[in-house]
């Protein structure tokens, strides 16, 4: 059913792909009493500690470190196991997964992803390794979380540490287990744009004790003593205002998965039978926590930058998410062909994720899809 012409025109504001969630004003102002109060800003405050407590709780982990955001979290968890060479992970991910490789001096190695949830493809991964692998840096991708007992059994047989790029999975679990148990190590985000936010921000969730004071170090400059500096650091610590943000959303992230899960449950009843568009299937060895509506349009029937651009002139934004492939950018086409992953870069060419936040009405996600059903006429 395409939108009457009086929907039509309600569609002025624009439809953004996303939108930060904030907690009522008032809440946050009133924390930020204590901080006006105590003049502690940053380096480990109160707040600090007690959102690193509260989170190891929330995402089922033993251990856990904040960091100022994501990439600089990914970077200092690579940074903290003291690799060296050739680095396996994916093509299909966010620039900062490979960037965070690449600052730390390692080669990375592009695996390609499987056709049914995006991720890793475990059945390629043993054939990438060589006598230089250090590591796996697999990415669960829109919620979707990697084939993680395949790649332990690798990673164990031939003694690779794995990190995790868990961005795209707060909250989540496998079978009950919190999706940060996995592997030696996994970065979280808490960008503006994720389902928790702490504005800015990040962690890594680990089981090895020892990486607790690295991690905490490595984000402090480096920093070991009121005289001593051992390693090469950076300022990755996440200040008190981050950590306000983050205890005050915590309250609200059930309830904005919820909301997201409602929505996402539209988007399927609406879009799941149309030729040609594939959805993700659901995992039932999941809790979902219903981060993205990823859409692929098979080629064969669709054009999905025509479908962007539909959708652009409604108003709506969807985005081209994950485009172009990272063995596909400037800075790495000269060393990396985008052919080599195909899978990749087919699905690069054929994903969109569509509008999805928690206030999003039901009445725009059937706007969506109205715009994506008259183009399959």
């Amino acid at each position: 059913m395409v939108w009457e012409k009086d929907e039509k025109e309600k569609r002025q504001e624009p439809l953004l792909v996303t939108r930060s969630f904030l907690p009522p004003l008032e809440e946050y102002v009133e924390m930020l009493k204590p901080i006006w109060d105590s003049r502690w800003l940053t380096n480990m405050g109160a707040y600090h500690e007690e959102l690193k407590k509260r989170l190891k709780d929330y995402l089922n982990v033993s251990e856990l470190e904040l960091f100022v955001n994501g990439h600089t979290a990914l970077e200092m968890a690579i940074q903290s196991m003291d690799l060296k060479g050739e680095v396996i992970t994916t093509p299909f991910t966010f620039s900062s997964t490979t960037h965070a490789i690449v600052r730390n001096g390692l080669t990375p190695v592009f695996c390609d992803i499987n056709s049914r949830d995006y991720t890793m493809d475990v059945n390629l991964l043993e054939g990438l390794i060589t006598e230089r692998t250090c590591a796996i840096v697999p990415v669960h991708v829109y919620g979707n979380v990697c084939d993680v007992e395949g790649i332990q059994d690798i990673a164990e047989r031939h003694h690779l540490k794995v990190i995790y790029d868990a961005a795209h999975t707060f909250g989540e679990e496998l079978d009950g287990k919190g999706v940060g148990q996995w592997g030696h190590a996994s970065m979280f985000s808490f960008h503006a744009t994720k389902v928790f936010n702490t504005i800015e921000g990040g962690a890594v969730a680990f089981g090895d004790k020892r990486l607790a004071a690295r991690l905490y170090q490595l984000k402090n400059f480096g920093i070991t003593g009121y005289e001593t500096v051992e390693y090469v650091g950076a300022n990755g610590k996440m200040n008190e205002f981050q950590a306000a943000m983050g205890l005050c959303n915590l309250g609200y992230v059930d309830q904005e998965i919820e909301k997201r899960k409602a929505l996402v449950m539209h988007y399927r009843s609406r879009l799941e039978g149309i030729k040609g568009i594939r959805l993700c299937p659901e995992n039932p060895r999941v809790r979902s926590n219903y981060a993205y509506m990823p859409v692929v349009f098979e080629e064969d029937r669709w054009n999905r930058d025509e479908i962007f651009q539909a959708l652009k002139e409604h108003n709506i934004f969807a985005r081209k998410y994950f485009y172009p492939c990272v063995n596909s950018y400037d800075c790495y086409k000269d060393r990396y062909r985008a052919q080599d992953t195909p899978v990749a870069a087919r699905i690069s060419r054929q994903i969109l994720t569509l509008p999805l936040y928690g206030d999003l009405p039901l009445e725009a996600v059937d706007q969506v899809c109205d715009v994506i059903e008259d183009r399959s006429r």
